[in-house]
């Protein structure tokens, strides 16, 4: 090993380490635990459960504590002993410590008030995550245990930051009059704009099952947000038949799809919640003797 990848192996699993407990820090912050205020009411309070037609229920959120919790198991695993000298994890430590550094940068540009800067943020940790999808893809997961904390993980992370960046794009345009009620799209009626807008992202959904390793975590946390999207607009002063009715059918449309190419392509019926390709019995991770440095299984990326 040379002295430039030397120095990865030494201080990438520190760079993650650090860079997630940095990003759960700034979320219990902005959480509005140490007296700040929360999320809901910065930037206006345009990200509330009640800021735009496309925002989620206040319960969606929840997902977060699964998130940051797997983000936490996975940092930590990632960094023992085992891991170091493994090439999935060595080509996703930076991925991973800049989709924890992106999180905690665009809660404080909410705090801060800048919308338009935490849709450029949001994009780009979705851009983000989407290069880590293709990087589990390359590599098989070596067991359950890292199926759960680096697949099911970033699956999840991938299906929820797709559904805040549609809320996160309409809490913007809404700050900025696009919409008599928040959210309309250059004179659409509302109910046209935003049903039009769930249905790209159910598409989006529908395609990172495809090409994504059939995994069912992106999906199952897409659909989530979206069904909170379709719970936030049976009541209150948004509320939208047509736009709750769009939202359920893009989550059952999302969940399907990924269930059917699943079972597709698992004709045993073997498959995990998190993972795409299985390993072949050639492990990825771990140490297999001085210098050996395994191929990748090129997959769907």
């Amino acid at each position: 090993m040379d002295t430039a990848s030397n120095r990865r192996a030494r201080w990438g699993p520190w760079t993650v380490l650090l860079c997630v407990a940095a990003s759960i820090a700034a979320a219990f912050a902005g959480s509005g635990a140490l007296g700040g205020r929360p999320i809901k009411d910065a930037a206006g309070g345009w990200l509330s459960a009640d800021g735009t037609p496309l925002a989620p229920g206040t319960g969606a959120f929840a997902i977060w504590t699964l998130i940051y919790a797997g983000l936490a198991a996975y940092a930590v695993w990632q960094a023992l002993p085992a891991q170091l000298n493994s090439d999935r994890q060595a080509a996703l430590r930076p991925w991973a410590a800049a989709s924890a550094a992106l999180n905690g940068l665009w809660i404080w540009v909410v705090q801060a008030g800048w919308l338009g800067a935490s849709v450029l943020v949001i994009v780009l940790l979705l851009a983000v995550l989407a290069r880590i999808l293709v990087l589990l893809n390359r590599w098989p997961a070596g067991n359950g245990i890292e199926r759960a904390v680096a697949d099911g993980t970033f699956g999840l992370y991938l299906g929820w930051v797709t559904v805040a960046t549609l809320a996160n794009a309409a809490a913007w345009l809404g700050s900025k009059g696009v919409g008599a009620s928040g959210f309309d799209a250059f004179g659409l009626p509302v109910e046209v704009a935003g049903g039009a807008l769930l249905a790209v992202t159910a598409l989006i959904g529908v395609a990172t099952a495809a090409f994504g390793g059939k995994r069912l975590a992106p999906a199952v946390a897409l659909a989530w947000g979206l069904a909170w999207i379709a719970a936030g607009r049976q009541d209150g002063d948004l509320e939208s038949v047509a736009i709750a009715w769009a939202a359920r059918l893009a989550a059952i449309t999302v969940l399907l799809a990924a269930v059917a190419l699943r079972i597709g392509t698992e004709p045993d019926g073997t498959g995990s919640f998190g993972s795409g390709p299985r390993s072949t019995g050639r492990r990825s991770t771990g140490r297999r003797g001085a210098g050996h440095r395994p191929a990748p299984t090129e997959t769907a990326r």
